[in-house]
């Protein structure tokens, strides 16, 4: 036997075993979002790539987003969050309280993280408390139900006159009947009522005219994702009616909306992202603390007040986080 092809067994095996090794990729984490959106084309997912990018992640690469869009359908949501379980993700990102408890039913082990949840998710059996979620979600709340009475004083403020308002409601939202509730006890001590103006999809906000909003003195429009998603169509609709309208999110004002005052849900969607690491790299969502929105944003678009031939009061325009002319 040649010198040199004597390799002790030993040596041989580890020499052997290197090449197959190097050739097994490290397996990407999979993110399966969960949303009523049309499309990954919105401020909010923005945002959360953002902060996923600012944690090293690098989609495609390091971390694949599996999106699955309810395109306003809320009754698609069970169905989708399936799909994610049986990919399989390794987690859920949701969008909206909805989009939450959809997964929720779907899997209790699967860990979710909420990007946004408006109203208590403790309320609605998501979690034990906000300390300590205790099972398999955790993420991100807005807290809005104590908002919806503070923007009926805003636009009161705005408009002393104002006597009679629309709600914009989605009945199908996992909150609906809890915004309502907060809103209608905050509108007694201020002396208004209230006409609820249903709509569950897009079609019904497109099927919505000036007639539906007839004896209201403004309009309210009440958290929702689909709302938030076809929030042009929302805004349009009070521009034809001529009405001073509130709204719960930045980006209506943004988009034309009068008046805005609420939580900054992109900002709130980027912080998720932390969540998202944090559990990949072995954390429990259970052990995770439910947040609570950071930022708030009160905006007024006085370009719309314009176009609508309302004035606002000097002290009132001051007082705005940020004023759009």
């Amino acid at each position: 036997m040649r010198r040199r092809d004597f390799i002790p067994l030993p040596v041989a095996v580890a020499l052997a075993s290197i090449p197959a090794a190097a050739q097994q990729p490290a397996r990407v984490p999979r993110v399966g979002v969960l949303t009523p959106a049309d499309s990954a084309a919105t401020p909010i997912f923005e945002a959360f790539r953002k902060g996923l990018r600012d944690l090293g992640y690098i989609e495609g690469r390091t971390i694949v987003l599996d999106f699955r869009f309810a395109k306003g359908d809320l009754d698609a949501l069970p169905g989708l969050a399936r799909e994610l379980v049986d990919l399989p993700a390794d987690l859920i990102v949701t969008d909206s309280t909805t989009a939450a408890l959809a997964a929720f039913r779907v899997t209790r082990t699967l860990p979710i993280v909420m990007g946004i949840a408006t109203g208590n998710p403790v309320e609605v059996g998501l979690a034990a408390s906000l300390a300590h979620p205790g099972g398999n979600v955790t993420g991100m709340t807005l807290g809005t139900l104590e908002l919806n009475g503070k923007r009926l004083e805003l636009i009161k403020q705005a408009f002393p006159a104002i006597t009679h308002v629309a709600l914009l409601l989605n009945v199908k939202n996992s909150g609906a009947q809890a915004y309502l509730a907060s809103t209608k006890n905050a509108g007694a001590t201020l002396g208004e009522r209230f006409t609820v103006v249903a709509a569950t999809s897009p079609a019904d906000l497109g099927r919505l005219g000036p007639s539906d909003l007839a004896g209201a003195d403004a309009l309210a429009v009440l958290p929702d994702a689909m709302f938030w998603n076809h929030r042009h169509q929302i805004i349009a609709l009070a521009e034809r009616a001529r009405l001073p309208a509130i709204y719960p999110e930045r980006e209506y004002a943004d988009d034309g909306g009068l008046i805005t005052y609420g939580p900054n849900v992109p900002d709130a969607f980027r912080r998720a992202a932390g969540y998202v690491d944090r559990i990949l790299r072995g954390a429990k969502p259970g052990d995770l603390p439910i947040d609570e929105a950071a930022k708030f944003d009160f905006v007024i678009n006085l370009r719309t007040a314009h176009k609508l031939g309302l004035a606002l009061p000097p002290t009132f325009l001051a007082r705005a986080d940020e004023v759009i002319e």
